[in-house]
């Protein structure tokens, strides 16, 4: 990105859940920087911490912004809780030397985290994680987008540890016999809870969502 000059991209804010009931925020912090690195070969600029618990970064594409987020929220599930916004608009680098950024992709990608927390507090929509919103003339629809999204974090909300650890398998690539093996149950088994937890679901809609 050369300073001044806008561009078009997906932006991501992140915040942790209840973050300051923590008994030991330094060891919460370590942990989602750790997630963060993996997250950071695809990114245009990878994610960090800003202030406080909050952390930013942008990518080329909605799909990639929405991929990053659910593979740090699933690294460090169930122990750490966190929201997301994502945003679609022009970005400018305003100070070269310190990195800041403005523009409408980060404004959109506050909006969303924004309703995204404001939302969560609401009974009926406490699942509610992750929000896009998007300020440009073309690019992803909102209301599409957030359909998708409503329905996963709902079925995420519903996962214990263990389908967890089978979901960042399958996101991985692994068979679900070398989950059952890592599991020490049997494949059966691993084949009822996917089904019964929606975790193919939960797959399938991600790979869709990654290539808008």
């Amino acid at each position: 990105m050369a300073p001044g000059v806008p561009v078009v991209l997906a932006t991501v804010l992140g915040d942790i859940v209840g973050s300051r009931r923590s008994p030991d925020r330094t060891a919460l912090h370590h942990d989602l920087d750790h997630a963060l690195g993996e997250i950071a070969d695809f990114a245009i600029d990878p994610p960090a911490f800003t202030v406080g618990d909050e952390f930013q970064g942008s990518y080329p594409t909605v799909g990639a912004a929405i991929d990053a987020a659910l593979t740090v929220r699933l690294a460090v599930a169930p122990d750490i809780d966190i929201r997301f916004g994502i945003g679609w608009g022009e970005v400018t680098i305003l100070d070269p030397e310190t990195g800041i950024q403005d523009g409408p992709g980060w404004w959109s990608a506050r909006e969303a985290i924004e309703w995204t927390k404001a939302t969560q507090e609401q009974p009926a929509f406490a699942s509610v994680r992750t929000t896009y919103r998007s300020s440009a003339e073309k690019g992803p629809d909102p209301d599409a987008i957030n359909a998708a999204l409503l329905c996963r974090d709902h079925l995420l909300s519903l996962i214990d540890a263990r389908s967890l650890r089978l979901l960042r398998g399958l996101r991985g690539g692994t068979t679900k016999k070398e989950l059952a093996a890592q599991e020490g149950i049997s494949a059966s088994a691993v084949s009822q809870r996917t089904a019964k937890y929606g975790l193919d679901l939960v797959v399938a809609a991600s790979e869709h969502l990654r290539s808008v």
